[in-house]
């Protein structure tokens, strides 16, 4: 699938250069969840802003495929069925959601069942495929109908940055159980940035990213018991200090 080889990425002025990215090595394999995690700041967008193409590595290579797509911007990484999105959905004034799920799945091969891809996100066809994406739509909305745009592309590889931001509870919920629907139903590797416990336990590996560098890849189970346990610490001290 998707390969990172010794990729690292630095921003700012030659005199002033920051290091996001640090000597990532990454293999990520075909139809499998995973989840980057870890603390803000941490390097987790830019690392899969750079499977996407909007930053460009400074060193090191990233192959799709077997094929070096390193130098490969957005468009180019789209046609390769790569697809990403973003913290905050935008807004598309003045078209309805049929329209862009038609654009979405226009170089789809499989016939695009739109009322049918509605439904999966939880979504009524009859309610929302005359709508405007636009800000009439509630985060969780837009949210769902973004992940419909990305699932009508028929993508290899889907890249989510932080999809809970913004929703209410019951969105949420349903955003948990898209990914679920996704996973079962379409071949595509997707991969989740985020530090959601419920999103953590559907992931088949979890990657905690840390300082630009991969901390380590682990199993969700093991990065939920961590959680636990370091809220069962965090109450004991606060209890602690009450006393």
């Amino acid at each position: 699938m998707i390969e990172f080889q010794n990729v690292s990425l630095e921003v700012g002025e030659q005199d002033e250069k920051v290091s996001i990215v640090k000597d990532i090595n990454l293999k990520l394999e075909n139809n499998k969840i995973y989840v980057i995690t870890g603390p803000n700041g941490g390097g987790k967008s830019s690392l899969c802003k750079l499977m996407m193409g909007i930053y460009k590595p400074t060193s090191g290579n990233i192959l799709f495929d077997g094929e070096d797509i390193t130098q490969f911007d957005i468009t180019e990484r789209a046609k390769k069925k790569i697809g990403y999105a973003f913290q905050q959905p935008p807004h598309f004034k003045g078209m309805t959601v049929r329209e862009l799920l038609e654009l979405s799945s226009k170089n789809n091969k499989e016939k695009v069942d739109i009322g049918e891809l509605l439904a999966d996100m939880g979504l009524c066809p009859k309610t929302y495929i005359d709508r405007e994406v636009n800000g009439s739509l509630s985060g969780g909305e837009l949210k769902r109908i973004e992940i419909a745009s990305v699932l009508a592309r028929d993508l290899k590889l889907a890249v989510f940055d932080e999809p809970e931001a913004g929703i209410d509870l019951w969105s949420f919920q349903r955003l948990v159980e898209t990914f679920k629907n996704m996973h079962n139903k379409y071949n595509s590797t997707i991969v989740i940035i985020s530090h959601q416990e419920r999103i953590i336990d559907i992931a088949d590996e979890v990657i905690v990213l840390s300082n630009g560098s991969i901390e380590k890849r682990t199993s969700r189970e093991e990065i939920i018991k961590e959680i636990k346990d370091q809220a069962a610490c965090d109450y004991c001290e606060t209890c602690e200090g009450r006393m």
